[in-house]
């Protein structure tokens, strides 16, 4: 019969499995691979070598934590004290960024209390663009979601005129 939690009745004690050294990332629970990330001492999956360049894929514990976190950045940075009360920090972000890279899923630590924020919206269908998980341009007219965004990209040099000559030939079937 498992062990009960006093955290309630009838749950189970959760496991905290660590690995023969007693080592597991701070963030996905793995046990081998492991190194201690440079901004905070946690451990964290020595893993920042199986990102793809330009994939965009947020794979490794270690790049994420760099990359996406106060933590991280403060540390990039060289700022003086610590994330949680930096200024500079603080001060370098919109607040719905600040917030997300405070809270998001890449923390050992997670910004307590998270500052209040008016939500972000698109400026052609004022529709609520989260700017930590979804995609969005800006631009001279503020933030467009994903779904107003287009491309307009002017055509090639001389793609007009490579047009006209194809329409002159007809369909190109059957000719040798």
């Amino acid at each position: 019969m498992p062990r009960k939690s006093t955290k309630g009745p009838g749950r189970p004690a959760a496991r905290q499995v660590k690995g023969p050294n007693g080592r597991r990332c701070g963030l996905c629970g793995k046990t081998r691979n492991l190194t201690k990330a440079e901004c905070c001492g946690q451990w964290i999956c020595d893993d920042e070598g199986s990102y793809a360049l330009f994939s965009y894929a947020r794979n490794s514990c270690a790049r994420n934590h760099r990359r996406f976190t106060l933590c991280g950045h403060h540390f990039n940075e060289r700022h003086a004290g610590t994330w949680q009360t930096c200024e500079s920090c603080r001060e370098g972000f919109a607040t719905e960024m600040y917030v997300y890279y405070g809270t998001n899923e890449y923390n050992f630590e997670k910004l307590a209390p998270p500052p209040a924020f008016e939500p972000t919206r698109c400026g052609r269908c004022n529709g609520v663009i989260k700017l930590g998980t979804e995609e969005y341009s800006i631009g001279r007219d503020g933030y467009t979601c994903s779904n107003c965004f287009s491309f307009e990209l002017p055509p090639p040099p001389g793609a007009a005129r490579r047009a006209i000559i194809a329409r002159r030939k007809g369909p190109a079937l059957g000719r040798r």
